[in-house]
């Protein structure tokens, strides 16, 4: 029985080496994420700088773990050039994150400082570590954004490919289940609310490559729950889309989009008819 074991452990080795090449482990893109962030953000770090000079030693090991991840997959020559890339993004990241943050900020009552945004909402969160990825994105690395893109989504609940396009100021209120798709564009001072889909039409592999997401203009709210899906679908700016709404098709800008619904109210005690069972 040893024997017929070791055998299929030795085998189920081989198969497993062979179907695949070496990944970058996800809690070393969770490190990466979380010295970049608490790097640029003093209120997510893990412990707080000393001074500026054990900030700038925690961002260059940042910068270094960085390489190592990238590494695999640039070659060893392109290394310092990818990682000096990320770094010259870096005061971009921090300063359109931190307008983010000052949206949400002014969109949300509830919301009593700038700090309370950084440290504690999700919609900056999910901002912040999708500024980065889109970063690394641009700097034609593969996977690495993927992995930090799904960090987030598993710690903000917000799903955010890291080839979408966000303009400035975006807020994101409550922000649970939103979905942004990889080629979706939006414009500057968009507000989102919770289960937003900016989705595809179809997800044929065959129309990889394509624009398959919406388009969305400036200054557009989209309310709970509504989904807008395609890639030739174009929001117009100063547009309201309601909660609920799905929709396919283009509106111009200034547009109220909204579902009509309709209610009954009666006492129990009269009985039920066949509507009432519609699911």
């Amino acid at each position: 029985m040893h024997d017929s074991s070791t055998t299929a452990i030795d085998a189920l080795t081989r198969q497993v080496l062979a179907s695949g090449h070496p990944f970058p482990l996800k809690r070393a893109v969770a490190r990466l994420s979380d010295q970049l962030i608490g790097g640029l953000f003093p209120q997510l770090a893990i412990e707080p700088a000393e001074d500026a000079a054990d900030l700038s030693r925690r961002l260059d090991d940042a910068r270094r773990t960085f390489g190592d991840l990238v590494r695999p997959f640039v070659g060893g020559s392109a290394v310092e050039e990818v990682s000096h890339g990320l770094v010259r993004a870096l005061p971009h990241v921090h300063e359109r994150s931190l307008e983010d943050a000052r949206a949400i900020l002014a969109g949300d009552p509830a919301a009593e400082s700038l700090d309370e945004v950084i440290a504690a909402y999700p919609g900056f969160l999910a901002m912040a570590s999708h500024r980065l990825a889109h970063a690394i994105h641009l700097l034609e690395v593969p996977l690495v954004p993927r992995l930090m893109a799904e960090l987030a989504h598993s710690r903000s609940g917000i799903d955010i490919h890291p080839g979408a396009s966000i303009g400035r100021s975006l807020c994101i209120d409550h922000g649970t289940g939103i979905v942004i798709g990889e080629t979706a564009v939006i414009g500057d001072e968009v507000k989102l609310y919770q289960g937003v889909t900016l989705g595809a039409l179809s997800v044929a592999k065959s129309a990889a490559g394509t624009k398959r997401h919406p388009t969305i203009g400036d200054r557009v709210v989209i309310y709970a729950n509504a989904t807008v899906l395609g890639g030739d679908t174009t929001i117009g700016a100063d547009s309201v889309i309601g909660g609920n709404v799905f929709l396919t098709s283009s509106v111009p800008a200034g547009s109220l989009v909204y579902q009509t619904s309709g209610y009954r109210v009666r006492r129990h005690d009269v009985g039920f008819d066949a509507a009432d069972f519609v699911i």
